[in-house]
């Protein structure tokens, strides 16, 4: 072989090397760039989901950390994470599904008479883990009692349907006066005055909601809950709970659930929304902050399409 020869040989052996050794460049570089947009857009797609979720600047009474909860093998919700503030109402909102009163359930321990039901995470009312060992959970719901769906009086007269609850936990004093005041704060004393001995079950629909919070109210609550108060009544009952929850306000701190917006516009004073799995998610938080902000200027897509209508 002629020298000529070794030498071209050469020469082509080190160009296809340098051209090798481009195009591999060229290829870690190419998968280092698609790697740094998928981690950008990551970033971008968790960073709305994060400003989404506000913490009051306020004194809080409940502290939400990473709570979950599951109902046999079915996940109801998981990490919420949110503060809720002293003497505000707080609404929750979102779709049917979503986990809404399982959420607020969790508030007074209420799901740990659901069979089945496990709870992870942390509740902190007032710095305390009420699902720690040792809580007594009948003392978690004297201080954060619960307004349910639908009226439920007991068979017995108005009176005794509002002194129940003062009774059983030994709570003393004149009860004639405490069933005054409970039935005043309850915005329902003028209407029964002069009927105390009358059957509960004699009541109007609205005046059967008013004498539950009345009842709950007698043991002296700290927080109120309120599972969807309104939705069994007429629209002038309830008008007359949405001003009552606003005066409770002042003394009490409310989270309600409701599946009426406008409702949850008019009356709340922070609002969350959450999602169900049939929108791609399982029981998550999607936004929460100030009523007023978060309808007008919602942080994340999913809020928006949600009050504007486009789905729910």
């Amino acid at each position: 072989m002629r020298q000529s020869d070794v030498t071209v040989s050469a020469s082509e052996t080190d160009a296809s090397s340098e051209i090798t050794a481009e195009r591999i460049r060229k290829s870690m570089t190419s998968e280092q760039t698609q790697q740094e947009v998928i981690t950008a857009e990551s970033e971008r797609a968790f960073e709305p989901r994060l400003q989404a979720i506000r913490t009051p600047s306020e004194e809080v009474v409940f502290r939400l950390q990473d709570l979950g909860v599951m109902y046999g093998s079915k996940l109801a919700i998981s990490g919420v994470t949110i503060d809720v503030p002293l003497k505000r109402v707080t609404a929750l909102i979102g779709p049917s599904g979503c986990g809404k009163s399982t959420l607020l359930r969790c508030l007074n321990r209420m799901n740990d008479l659901i069979p089945g039901a496990r709870v992870n995470g942390r509740v902190e009312y007032h710095g305390t883990n009420i699902y720690d060992k040792g809580v007594d959970a009948v003392e978690v719901r004297r201080r954060i009692g619960m307004v349910f769906q639908r009226p439920n009086p007991f068979p017995k007269s108005i009176f005794d349907n509002v002194a129940f609850g003062a009774r059983i936990n030994g709570i003393g004093g004149n009860m004639h006066d405490l069933v005054e005041r409970s039935l005043r704060q309850a915005a329902l004393w003028d209407e029964v005055k002069n009927d105390l001995k009358k059957s509960a079950l004699a009541l109007s629909g609205g005046q059967q909601q008013r004498l539950c919070i009345a009842r709950a109210l007698a043991v002296a609550p700290d927080v109120i809950l309120m599972d969807e108060p309104c939705s069994a009544l007429d629209p002038i009952a309830t008008l007359k709970i949405e001003d009552l929850i606003r005066e409770l306000a002042q003394d009490f701190t409310i989270v309600i659930v409701t599946h009426n917006m406008q409702q949850a516009a008019r009356v709340s004073d922070y609002t969350a929304f959450m999602l169900a799995a049939e929108h791609g998610v399982n029981g998550k938080l999607i936004e929460y902050g100030p009523t007023t902000e978060l309808f007008t200027n919602p942080r994340d897509k999913r809020t928006e399409d949600y009050i504007t209508g486009r789905f729910g």
